[in-house]
């Protein structure tokens, strides 16, 4: 075994009672001079472990060390340290336990480590909108499609709209642009919806249970449904697109031009979108560029820009 391998045999032997040196060599086939050695490098790796002298002496942990994280290296400390901290600007309703696990870390941490861990903290940061408080309906919602338990929502389809009932199968939850989504059979509908969850107004269980399509991936069923797909393609509509390269890779890290993107050459792209989303998004999202870019095609793409900009322009002349 390597060395890390005995330690965590030490360390798992002495988790469940006291040990002398003795029982421990002769358990893992060591010298007592090993078995020494590979406890003060627990102690130097932060595990506080105790040495009772005497009669009846050994090694033992503390009691409360039974719900110590085992051994992580630098790499894992720092990830889950930055890791948490985007966890928390996301929304994520478990972030009470998550810096309970954080704490946890730091706690059996060794002067060093500690040190080494809040720089690493402080070095990477995440600037977010406030999200919205939805901890509770999360959680349930999570707890539910683990479960695989069908809830009930009270459901608002939009602001201003009074709400409906739905028995929903939920399948998966996705955050997008931060913003927290559902994807789940809708009974009501008979087909697989994709819900917000800031317009769950109440949602309870009804006790009924379901079992989730295999490899179904939230993710990819609200992309799908925001996004055409590749069997699509003969309903599309060409987009050229001409500008700098800085534009262009800006550009191509749309969601929506991104997905959408057909050939890239220098100084030119063509995108494949449909008319939908190409007349009635596309334009607000070209705006912002004004003339760092051109569109070469459709004629009617830029008709659409022209009158948009008009009604902007009309707009803030009026008031």
């Amino acid at each position: 075994m390597s060395k890390a391998d005995y330690m965590l045999s030490i360390l798992w032997m002495l988790q469940q009672r006291k040990r002398t040196a003795a029982e421990l060599a002769g358990t893992l086939e060591l010298s007592v001079r090993s078995v020494y050695r590979y406890i003060d490098a627990l102690c130097a790796s932060g595990v506080p472990v105790i040495a009772d002298a005497g009669p009846g002496g050994g090694f033992r942990l503390p009691e409360h060390f039974s719900a110590v994280p085992l051994f992580f290296d630098d790499g894992e400390r720092r990830a889950l340290v930055q890791a948490s901290a985007f966890a928390e600007g996301s929304g994520y309703p478990y972030i009470e336990a998550l810096g309970s696990a954080i704490a946890k870390l730091k706690r059996y941490s060794s002067d060093e480590q500690l040190l080494q861990l809040q720089r690493h903290e402080s070095g990477m940061e995440m600037l977010h909108a406030p999200p919205a408080p939805l901890s509770h309906l999360l959680e349930e919602l999570e707890a539910c499609t683990a479960g695989g338990l069908t809830v009930q929502l009270e459901y608002r389809k939009s602001s201003g709209q009074a709400a409906s009932l739905r028995n929903v199968e939920p399948y998966g939850l996705v955050l997008w642009k931060s913003r927290w989504y559902l994807a789940g059979f809708c009974h009501q509908r008979r087909e697989i919806r994709s819900f917000r969850v800031d317009r769950i107004v109440q949602l309870e269980r009804t006790g009924g249970v379901f079992s989730r399509p295999a490899g179904f991936s939230a993710r990819q069923f609200l992309l799908d449904s925001l996004l055409p797909g590749q069997d699509q393609q003969a309903a599309l509509i060409r987009v050229v697109i001409a500008s700098g390269e800085e534009v262009l890779n800006d550009l191509c890290s749309h969601w929506l031009f991104g997905h959408s993107l057909e050939q890239r050459v220098p100084g030119e792209a063509s995108f494949l979108l449909d008319e939908t989303m190409l007349y009635r998004y596309a334009p607000y999202f070209l705006l912002p560029y004004g003339r760092s870019l051109a569109i070469l095609e459709p004629a009617a793409l830029k008709q659409k820009l022209a009158v948009a900009a008009a009604d902007i322009a009309a707009y803030y002349a009026e008031s």
